[in-house]
């Protein structure tokens, strides 16, 4: 199985400054962010609202980072479209919200656009669920928190859903939720090479320090 070798490293803009969200963007990118983690919530499938389409035009304006969108929403097949438009990179939907159809006409979809796929599974869903949908997915995102707000603490049992993933699929496997130079090490070794951190990075002095960390602790 050839599983990506190379640690990828993506901020999560739920953790930035919004009234300076520009800056912000590219701050990390002089970091050394690898990706952009947008997080998309609509009140109603996670118990918070952030930002839309119109924001993520915006944030692909400012910066040279592919921006990897994760549609915590009930419908994602209503706002697919837009979402394309504004210039994701990566668009996630939950397996909790898509039949298997779905996610295979989401992937023929977004390859028409040259947009990869991932799918998405929250603590509580078992990691099954996921198995008719590897075949359809360019990436996989565990959710190593309940979603829905930043600055949660890791959920321990995400690793064993993480290992159980690897030996099944050789796509990316990206991980969201309480990731800090203490967690990762855990997390890469079970078999993940996308990070999603953000209070680690946003809430410290230095974004670049934070990120060379992550780097570091598992190199």
């Amino acid at each position: 199985m050839n599983v990506p070798e190379k640690l990828r490293i993506a901020p999560s803009l739920l953790s930035a400054d919004f009234s300076k969200l520009g800056q912000e963007v590219r701050a990390v990118e002089r970091a050394g962010a690898d990706l952009l983690h947008v997080d998309v919530m609509d009140g109603h499938f996670v118990p918070n609202i952030t930002i839309g389409p119109l924001v993520v035009a915006s944030l692909r304006g400012k910066t040279r980072l592919p921006l990897d969108v994760h549609l915590m929403i009930r419908d994602p097949g209503f706002y697919l479209e837009r979402f394309m438009d504004a210039g994701s990179a990566i668009i996630t939907v939950h397996a909790e919200t898509c039949s298997v159809a779905k996610i295979r006409g989401f992937r023929d979809t977004l390859r028409r656009r040259g947009i990869k796929l991932g799918v998405s599974v929250n603590p509580e869903t078992p990691v099954r669920k996921l198995w008719p949908i590897l075949n359809y997915a360019d990436m996989i995102l565990v959710m190593s928190v309940h979603p829905g707000f930043g600055g949660q603490k890791f959920i321990p049992a995400a690793l064993g859903k993480i290992r159980a993933i690897r030996q099944r699929y050789a796509g990316d496997i990206e991980v969201d939720g309480g990731i800090t130079h203490e967690t990762a090490p855990r997390v890469v070794a079970a078999g993940a090479n996308i990070l999603v951190a953000g209070s680690y990075i946003f809430n410290a002095r230095s974004l670049r320090t934070q990120i060379k960390r992550l780097r570091a602790c598992v190199g």
